[in-house]
């Protein structure tokens, strides 16, 4: 068997592949050609640009991963890298492994960026991130991209109890880059059978300060924003616009139905969760219109709000709180959790939210049932015609005293049936 050297085995190889100069590939592009684009080169070459809409495959991974970016080996393939000579032979191959329309730029990203086209320079993780990470942005749906989008992020955090401690924690540990935490109360010794952001030590402390400290310890790169104070109709729109997202963790219903409306009015996506004794849920409120929910590519855009469920609250000394029923301290840990993952999902643009579905759990059977639930047009927040137009504090209908004395638990709902056989909900 002969034997080439460098050149030869170019020559060779470019004897045997297709190759495209920009010029031509601009062309194609602006014509609205599908093609495949993958940068090759090393990430180092990356992050100092690339053709906008490239795929980033370093050269040895190519093989293993083309499979990923383009499954379809019909589909035209432009494969580049500085100069053209690494992709010229990634492009021979990709023909062997049956890519039928493959190409090699000429020039490479060189040529392109010679020529006056425009390039990107990305935002990237740095080396400590990448490490910090890598179990993310080794997932295909999340990836570096979805990554920078949750340390862009901003989340807000109703509560530091028993659901805000967990959400907190993950949410912090995923690296979304600014936790806001609302909670005016301090730590008590009850509190730590199930709020896991606290410690004996921090015992009598504001919840605010504790969680900062903790979060501090999980993930420097999160930076939390503590309200020692509660949230009034006076402060919910400073408080909250800005955010991404809201993670409800309150422990009373004028804080439930403020906090949905404020996210209704200001267009803010509601992670909102409940518990009680052995039970809770999840579900996700989402405003927008059917245009953006359709940009953003999830569905069940036209799903309910907290109101469209309970259009009022209840009246005073209807609904036990966990203080007087209890509640299994390791539940809020689960659901908790659950709602920290809706809001990275949210957050990054994947899966599909629990949007229009009520996720039930039950631990003491373990079982977990998700039911739909749809928007209540005569809804007063969100219907066809509103006539709650403004926020409302609602201590003095719900009976609750002053923010200053001791807050209950999460209450959550059980199901019974309507008159049509669809499942409804009612308060216990």
């Amino acid at each position: 068997m002969a034997r080439l050297n460098r050149d030869q085995l170019l020559r060779l190889a470019k004897s045997e592949i297709q190759e495209i100069t920009v010029n031509q590939m601009k062309e194609r592009l602006d014509n609205s050609e599908r093609l495949t684009l993958v940068d090759i080169r090393e990430r180092d070459e990356w992050v100092q640009g690339h053709i906008p809409d490239a795929e980033f495959v370093p050269r040895g991974f190519l093989e293993l991963q083309i499979e990923q970016h383009q499954p379809d080996r019909s589909q035209p393939l432009v494969i580049y890298c500085a100069g053209g000579v690494r992709s010229a032979l990634a492009a021979r191959n990709l023909q062997e492994m049956g890519y039928a329309d493959v190409y090699s730029l000429i020039g490479g990203f060189s040529g392109w960026k010679n020529a006056g086209l425009p390039f990107k320079v990305p935002r990237v993780l740095t080396e400590d991130q990448h490490i910090r990470y890598s179990r993310h942005t080794i997932l295909d749906e999340l990836g570096e991209e979805g990554q920078i989008k949750l340390l862009d992020s901003k989340a807000l955090l109703i509560g530091a109890g028993g659901l805000g401690s967990p959400a907190a924690i993950y949410l912090a540990a995923a690296g979304v880059g600014q936790l806001g935490i609302i909670d005016f109360d301090d730590v008590d010794t009850s509190n730590l059978q199930r709020q896991v952001l606290h410690g004996v030590s921090d015992v009598g402390r504001p919840k605010v300060e504790s969680a900062r400290d903790h979060i501090a310890e999980i993930n420097p790169d999160v930076k939390v924003v503590g309200y020692r104070e509660p949230i009034t109709s006076h402060n919910a729109f400073e408080i909250m616009q800005g955010y991404d997202v809201v993670i409800n963790g309150s422990d009373n219903f004028p804080t439930r139905y403020l906090v949905n409306d404020a996210c209704q009015m200001l267009g803010i996506p509601l992670v909102d969760a409940s518990i009680f004794m052995f039970e809770g849920q999840v579900t996700v409120y989402r405003p927008e219109s059917p245009e953006s929910a359709t940009e953003s590519g999830f569905t069940g855009f036209d799903g309910p709000c907290y109101r469209c469920l309970y259009p009022d609250p209840p009246p005073p000394g209807e609904v036990p709180s966990c203080a007087e029923a209890g509640v299994l301290g390791v539940l809020p840990g689960i659901v908790g959790s659950v709602q920290a993952i809706e809001a990275i999902k949210l957050i990054a643009g994947i899966g599909e939210p629990l949007i229009g579905r009520l996720l039930m759990i039950d631990t003491l059977d373990m079982t977990f049932r998700t039911l739909k639930v749809n928007r209540n047009p005569s809804c007063p927040i969100c219907g066809d015609q509103p006539t709650v137009t403004e926020l409302i504090d609602y201590e003095q209908f719900c009976g609750l005293p002053s923010v200053n004395a001791q807050p209950i638990e999460t209450t959550t709902v059980t199901v019974t049936a309507n008159g049509t056989g669809q499942p409804a909900l009612a308060r216990v």
